[in-house]
């Protein structure tokens, strides 16, 4: 099967996904499926790569390939920060077809550019998370989910990437480029994961901006409950640095008005 990615750049599936544990970094909201572990790593990596990567002001989501072989070896996916998709639209995302494990190489040995998607679906319970490059990928079928790593997959759609998924979320909670708690996730951290999401994916966040009293109140809460969790410590610490960072940005500064 070959895919289009952008415009004219072209991929052929193969029968050999990436066995890396994927990291959601939770508080700068992306995806990492990649073996380096911090800055300096990364950049040498994007060294001896070929792909779709940042450039100056331009963040597109990251695909990138061997040079050798031209097989895909690391990713990067943003989460679109924005406010998430309905329910009824959420609703809306297909089961099928059923994800089908590969991995991909290259058509040519090119950088191209694969855009953000800018739109997110949250499943009950987030059990998974489909980020789609708008909302009318869902008025069609999907013709393949391509799982490229663990609980990771692209979705194509008329033979081009319409978007991506994660299934079971909160168990690749982390912070930057740590790895995940091989352990499996305590259902209090699962609810937690939902709270936040619900947070910062809903008008809610617009109100905690505004300094609304119940919104705040409501962010106060979470993050006393993030810092009480007594397990699970690394992803609650995970969720923690994003929700720890809105109380001081908006808890916890004065409004400037007099009492």
């Amino acid at each position: 099967m070959s895919i289009t990615i952008d415009d004219n750049w072209t991929a052929t599936v193969t029968d050999d996904p990436l066995h890396i544990t994927p990291r959601f970094d939770f508080r700068d909201f992306r995806v990492r499926i990649a073996t380096y572990t911090n800055v300096e790593e990364r950049g040498r990596f994007l060294l001896v790569t070929f792909g779709s990567e940042p450039w100056l002001w331009d963040t597109p989501d990251e695909l990138r390939f061997d040079q050798a072989g031209r097989e895909l070896v690391g990713a990067e996916f943003q989460i679109p920060g924005v406010e998430a998709a309905d329910a009824e639209d959420s609703a809306r995302v297909p089961a099928t077809p059923l994800v089908h494990p590969g991995g991909l190489r290259a058509d040519q040995a090119q950088d191209f550019r694969l855009e953000a998607t800018t739109e997110l679906c949250r499943a009950p319970g987030d059990a998974v998370l489909t980020c789609l490059r708008d909302l009318d990928v869902l008025d069609e079928p999907l013709e393949a989910r391509i799982g490229i790593a663990p609980d990771v997959a692209l979705l194509v759609q008329h033979g081009t990437v319409a978007g991506w998924s994660l299934t079971d979320p909160v168990r690749y909670l982390t912070t930057g480029f740590a790895a995940p708690d091989p352990s499996p996730p305590y259902p209090s951290t699962r609810r937690l994961l939902t709270e936040c999401l619900d947070l910062i994916t809903t008008p809610l966040l617009y109100e905690v901006r505004n300094r609304n009293p119940a919104a705040l109140a409501r962010l106060r809460a979470l993050d006393e409950a993030l810092r009480n969790q007594p397990e699970d410590r690394h992803r609650a610490d995970a969720l923690l640095s994003l929700i720890a960072n809105l109380v001081e940005d908006y808890a916890d500064r004065p409004t400037g008005r007099q009492p």
